[in-house]
């Protein structure tokens, strides 16, 4: 099969990296020779964040992509946060390390069914989570992050219904902090809501001095515990100004990478999920397909690629502009 067919049947180029390649190296050269960027979520492996032009939460990525001169982006995250890259960026080249890197929360809004929801409530202003496909962003007023849900909410007029989607649990967060009611989709991130409430409890008995910095896609059992609640950025500017010297973590361990580098003399502990996993830890296994294997594959061949309809990206950058607009 061509390379085209094989990105499309397989998710990503399986190809094996040339005999006496050095991946980083040649990765840092590709990117030079085609003015490339490379873009990471903080949830990937630490050597691709090490090799990156940027990385951070899904709100800095959206600024980042927006800004970047690059011709090429190369987003090392989930499909949804290319998708976001190729809506900013209609006329530039986006490709990602595997297609099949996918997200559970995305995955939990089919767009028949929250049209649905939508025409039960056609005054409702829209806003959705970014962890979402570009169907649903395009079905959306204003996209969110976990790092200004609260704004974006406190921005809509007090006599406006608001839908809220698709993480529940980040909405009865932000329903708490801005005392609205939301009519909520019943989505959830499979790696926030499996961190395990017994577990940290022995962790914390173990630990009396430590802090609970906790996502607010984990449940409310867990929120109720933290002593701290933010997005993925505001966990690690937490662990940088606290005086505290022990937290445990409670969201994707791949966040600790960066916490590491800024805070080295801390003591990090990943908050422990239900699932008995070899790092004892929460871990996204879509973000961990990102590999550098894969990354060098997709900046040299330039595929996968992502590519959507204008009737789609059209309204869903609308969506994103509005959100940019409050958030700049």
């Amino acid at each position: 099969m061509n390379l085209l067919e094989e990105a499309t049947s397989v998710g990503y180029i399986a190809r094996s990296t040339p005999k006496g390649v050095e991946l980083i190296t040649e990765i840092q050269r590709l990117k030079k020779e085609k003015n490339a960027v490379i873009l990471a979520h903080y949830y990937v492996d630490g050597e691709i964040q090490e090799l990156a032009d940027y990385v951070g939460d899904s709100l800095g990525l959206s600024q980042a992509a927006e800004k970047t001169e690059a011709d090429l982006i190369v987003f090392c995250g989930v499909h949804f946060m290319g998708e976001t890259a190729k809506i900013l960026n209609p006329t530039k080249k986006v490709v990602v390390p595997d297609f099949n890197a996918g997200c559970s929360l995305a995955d939990s809004v089919p767009v028949a069914e929250f049209a649905a929801l939508k025409a039960k409530h056609p005054n409702a202003v829209v806003v959705s989570y970014i962890n979402c496909s570009a169907d649903i962003k395009a079905m959306t007023d204003i996209i969110c992050t976990s790092s200004n849900a609260v704004q974006i909410v406190e921005s809509i007029p007090a006599d406006r219904e608001i839908i809220f989607a698709p993480d529940a649990n980040l909405g009865r967060y932000v329903a708490h902090k801005t005392g609205r009611e939301l009519i909520l989709w019943e989505g959830a991130c499979m790696v926030h809501i499996d961190i395990s409430l017994e577990k940290l409890a022995v962790l914390k008995q173990e630990y009396p001095e430590a802090l609970l910095i906790a996502h607010p896609e984990c449940k409310e059992v867990i929120l109720k515990e933290a002593d701290y609640v933010g997005s993925t950025t505001a966990l690690l500017k937490f662990v940088e100004t606290s005086p505290n010297s022990t937290f445990i973590v409670a969201t994707e361990a791949g966040i600790l990478h960066k916490m590491k580098q800024s805070v080295p003399h801390k003591h990090l502990i990943p908050a422990p999920a239900n699932e008995q996993n070899t790092c004892a830890c929460s871990e996204c296994p879509y973000m961990k397909m990102n590999t550098l294997e894969k990354l060098y594959n997709a900046l040299y061949y330039e595929l996968p690629e992502i590519n959507l309809p204008e009737a789609t990206r059209v309204p869903a950058y609308k969506a994103l502009k509005a959100m940019l607009e409050v958030s700049a």
